[in-house]
């Protein structure tokens, strides 16, 4: 497979047309599509000298606990009809992986259309999502909420940096390019948002929605930013204010809240619109997965609260079955002593006084995340160890729930 850069002059029709006929974009709407593949890490594949296959890539940085790990997303992976079933998805995905890899990103991390389909290249299921639904009346906040200012498409660049600013969690993802903030916002014919400002201009928090023209609803947040929990709970309570015309708002929920607090009735709700076009509900999905890049540096900079558990990694790592041509990186399949801890590492060998795990990339990245414990990876996917080794893993690996807080 030859793959080269994406060059908007000439091959700009061509990934509008592939992204039309995969059902990405309509073709009165491309302007978010340049905005997001231009300015990034975008390669291509041609086939009979134009471009079917388009990979599109972002770095920027990965919380884990505290610490930033060099994050790489994969933004977009999209094959047109005529050049399906060639593995040219899995082989461009798995080249620009190599390239972010070469470049310095220790983790890589995308959405996925179906489960399974990149576990070939590595990748681990995250953790759920929830989707919640509810009717803004529902919100029990006590709080009468400022004015806010609304905000349009034309100010991504503050919004972008109020993300950028937002409270981080445990997985939580950020880039320093504007360009998902803006494409983002531009997707939607009818986003709109609003915010608050501090002495300074700077946006504090934040929604940006969609659904606007309905009378009623329901509308969708793409994203809510604060930066503490007194500006989460103000814009909840604006939020509220909504209650009287609008009968749906829908919301990932966010990071470390249960949203159903703050609601009232939430169980009676739910039964009373129940197979309504305003059902009020909380679904949950699993839509994300990650993977580790560079075991050594994700481990350097992991700082567990527990004893330290030393032990034999055999890590396979299926990437490397699909990285076509010479590159210095082809995945990190291997043998290391690994020491989990306060002070974790990872080195390449093996020692014969420890026990011994064997897992995937993606498998052990989930562990490591804190998605599923050592135990039930055991049984659910591609992990094995001693029960003296998984409990001990169980134990020390008690992390809060991870979640990239950024739609990708």
């Amino acid at each position: 497979m030859n793959y080269r850069v994406y060059n908007p002059e000439k091959d700009k029709e061509a990934v509008h047309r592939m992204w039309q006929e995969v059902g990405w974009i309509e073709k009165d709407n491309t302007k978010p599509m340049d905005i997001l593949i231009e300015p990034s890490r975008t390669i291509v594949v041609d086939v009979n000298g134009e471009p079917e296959c388009l990979v599109v890539s972002m770095l920027g940085d990965i919380d884990y606990i505290g610490e930033k790990l060099i994050f790489s997303c994969i933004a977009g992976v999209t094959t047109s009809l005529v050049a399906r079933r060639q593995q040219l998805a899995l082989k461009l995905t798995a080249a620009r992986i190599a390239l972010d890899v070469m470049d310095g990103a220790e983790v890589s991390g995308l959405g996925v259309f179906e489960q399974g389909f990149y576990d070939k290249l590595g990748f681990g299921t995250g953790g759920y999502e929830h989707i919640v639904s509810f009717s803004p009346s529902t919100l029990k906040i006590d709080l009468k909420p400022r004015v806010p200012r609304r905000l349009t498409v034309d100010d991504w660049e503050k919004v972008h940096r109020s993300r950028i600013n937002r409270l981080r969690v445990h997985g939580s993802c950020n880039f320093e390019s504007p360009a998902p903030t803006q494409a983002e916002m531009n997707w939607s014919k009818n986003g709109f948002g609003f915010g608050y400002f501090n002495d300074e201009g700077e946006l504090t928090h934040h929604i940006w929605m969609r659904g606007k023209g309905k009378e009623s609803g329901p509308f969708h947040i793409d994203w809510m930013v604060y930066r503490n929990y007194e500006q989460f709970l103000e814009l909840l309570a604006f939020l509220r204010s909504f209650g009287e015309q609008i009968h749906l708002i829908s919301i990932i929920e966010p990071p470390h809240v249960q949203f159903q607090d703050f609601l009232e009735k939430p169980l009676q709700q739910r039964k009373i619109t129940e197979k309504s076009d305003y059902q009020n509900i909380i679904k949950a999905i699993a839509y994300w997965q990650m993977r580790i890049c560079n075991l050594e540096a994700c481990l350097g900079k992991t700082h567990l609260r527990g004893e330290d558990v030393r032990f034999n990694l055999i890590l396979n790592d299926p990437i490397g079955d699909y990285i076509d041509g010479d590159f210095e990186w082809r995945g990190i399949s291997g043998e290391y002593i690994v020491c989990l801890g306060k002070e974790s590492h990872a080195e390449r060998g093996s020692d014969d006084t420890v026990l011994t795990m064997h897992a995937s990339v993606g498998a052990f990245t989930r562990m490591w995340l804190g998605v599923s414990s050592a135990t039930v990876l055991s049984v659910s996917d591609d992990l094995s160890a001693p029960v003296e080794l998984l409990r001990q893993l169980d134990d020390l690996l008690r992390l809060p729930h991870p979640t990239p807080d950024w739609g990708f």
